[in-house]
């Protein structure tokens, strides 16, 4: 019974990263964009990513400009100079 339990917990952990925000899928307030589902990106190389061809995002490297409109379900990928992956925010 333990072990049920316990594989039902890593279940819901694993499929809960998978709910996206379209459809009926409720949006977290606190995460609209979803950064939390992607943060095994840190660290990696922007150009050896792959990103789902729907998701509202944002490459922002140490140079670039940006505007300053807050978009709450677009996700902000953050780059240093060498291409990496080091942070990831909403707006």
């Amino acid at each position: 019974m333990k072990n049920y339990v316990l594989l039902s917990a890593f279940t819901a952990v694993v499929l809960g990263g998978c709910a996206g925000t379209s459809g009926n899928a409720p949006v977290d307030e606190t995460d609209p964009c979803g950064a939390q589902g992607h943060t095994a990106l840190l660290g990696s190389n922007i150009a050896a990513v792959t990103l789902p061809a729907d998701l509202n995002d944002r490459v922002v490297g140490p140079d670039t400009v940006v505007t300053t409109d807050y978009v709450p379900d677009r996700l902000n990928i953050e780059t240093n100079a060498d291409g990496m992956i080091i942070g990831l925010s909403c707006g």
